[in-house]
């Protein structure tokens, strides 16, 4: 009588399909972050700009402190077209929309048109950080109270408020604004 054969029958090695498998692996894992960028590129992209909400009322009298920690007021800058913007340094599309507010502000300050950035509360240094990072030249004031979200009666960020010569206020934007927006709605103001 023959023993019984109990040995595990002899998987072929295939060290082509193994590192096929490999590179696949790696392949995909080096994917994933582009995939990632792509995405949120894409959903920044399909994200709408909305018109604005046309106001007519007497902008709030505003009264903050800037970055260096010297008193700041709306009221200072009347005779001059503002917007005001509410904004925090975790909110990525506040981040987003600041490169737009830039550029407008440098292609516009001379015909008397500024950019007001009053950060939601976050510490005077991160802010600072912030701004370097972003390389930001238009003021920027600190609200740790959150009193300018109070003042235009709206939690959320990013919102922006355009103050005529006047002090008046004009125009409200709910969420992100972006460089053909700005030209469209704040151009005209600034020509009147």
């Amino acid at each position: 009588m023959q023993a019984a054969n109990t040995s595990q029958p002899k998987q072929p090695n295939h060290p082509a399909i193994t590192l096929v498998a490999i590179g696949i692996f790696l392949l995909g894992a080096a994917l994933v972050p582009w995939l990632a960028d792509r995405q949120q590129a894409a959903l920044a992209d399909a994200a709408p700009i909305l018109p604005p909400v046309l106001i007519h009322s007497t902008a709030p009298s505003l009264r903050l402190v800037d970055l260096h920690g010297s008193p700041a007021s709306l009221v200072d800058f009347r005779g001059r077209v503002v917007l005001v913007n509410n904004w925090a340094t975790w909110c990525p599309p506040c981040r987003a929309e600041m490169p737009a507010l830039q550029s407008f502000f440098l292609a516009h300050s001379s015909d008397g048109f500024v950019v007001v950035a009053i950060e939601a509360g976050d510490p005077r240094n991160q802010v600072a950080d912030s701004i370097r990072q972003l390389g930001l030249t238009f003021p920027v004031w600190l609200d740790p109270q959150s009193e300018a979200l109070d003042a235009f009666h709206n939690p959320n960020l990013p919102s922006s408020y355009l103050i005529d010569r006047e002090g008046v206020l004009r125009m409200a934007w709910m969420g992100a604004v972006d460089l053909p927006t700005l030209e469209k709605y704040v151009t005209p103001l600034l020509e009147e």
